[in-house]
């Protein structure tokens, strides 16, 4: 008899669209959706989950297709730096490039790229016309003023205003990119912002792979998770908030769990009430 594998890709498939769509409906029919780590490609997934296919997260944005925009964000700083991706030993521009052209190959389009916190660099301009030239809509939002601590203006014309809005079509809008620090967040943040002014209540959500949530701090899984990030500082963390609100152990990592109080006073600047009670 041949050994079953542990991860059900079918069952993934079906209840991560649900779950979107469902996301979707309880606000406005426009949910900007933070997608995280590897869209493709994901080989530390299945190494982790046994079963798991490397894109199946792709096959999940072919299946949104119908219903979705996506915007892929690159930080300016490393396009200068020409900051590499370990896992593939190519630089973060070129990796945009890759995935434009991968996404594609699946039938699926970029709606536009958005270059984050850019000033005007020769190399970031270079790598602007090079998208433009292949007919890549293109947006560059400067740094924020405000961020992270002055919400008054961080939520003002001065602040999020000051950035472009980015035209959508679609009730989802997913925002990627080739790393950490892309800018994914404060894209989302910015496209809210400018959205509510217009009289649409958009929301936010973020799709995660790891760490798993519903599983103990200590799990292999979620250690493994921990290994793989150790150049950024990542470490998992027992979520206090999570914890405070519903009296369950969830489990999440240090990054998201610094930037929620801030997350939170700025969705409840842009949308008026509390988000999180």
């Amino acid at each position: 008899m041949g050994k079953a594998a542990g991860f059900d890709n079918e069952k993934y498939l079906q209840e991560q669209h649900e779950k979107i769509l469902e996301r979707v409906q309880t606000f406005d029919n426009k949910l900007y959706l933070e997608f995280g780590g590897k869209i493709m490609f994901d080989y530390h997934a299945a190494r982790v989950l046994p079963g798991f296919s490397p894109n199946v997260k792709m096959k999940l944005l072919q299946k949104l297709k119908g219903n979705a925009d996506i915007i892929l964000c690159i930080y300016a700083g490393d396009i200068e730096r020409r900051k590499m991706r370990a896992d593939f030993g190519i630089t973060y521009d070129v990796d945009v490039m890759r995935q434009i052209d991968d996404l594609r190959s699946w039938g699926i389009d970029v709606t536009a790229v958005v270059i984050t916190r850019f000033e005007d660099q020769p190399a970031v301009n270079i790598f602007k016309n090079k998208l433009e030239r292949r007919h890549i809509k293109v947006y560059t939002h400067r740094y924020t003023k405000g961020y992270p601590t002055d919400v008054d203006t961080i939520v003002s014309d001065a602040g999020y205003g000051a950035n472009d809005y980015i035209e959508t079509t679609h009730p989802l809008v997913i925002v990627t990119g080739p790393g950490p620090g892309s800018g994914k967040l404060g894209t989302c943040l910015s496209q809210m912002y400018h959205e509510h002014k217009r009289g649409v209540n958009s929301g936010y959500a973020k799709f995660e792979t790891f760490p798993i949530w519903s599983i103990p701090l200590k799990h292999p899984v979620n250690v493994a998770y921990e290994a793989a990030t150790a150049d950024l500082g990542d470490f998992n963390m027992i979520d206090p908030y999570h914890l405070e609100k519903y009296n369950e152990t969830a489990i999440n990592y240090n990054r998201d769990i610094e930037v929620f109080p801030v997350l939170k006073r700025i969705l409840n600047k842009i949308m008026g009430h509390e988000v999180y009670h």
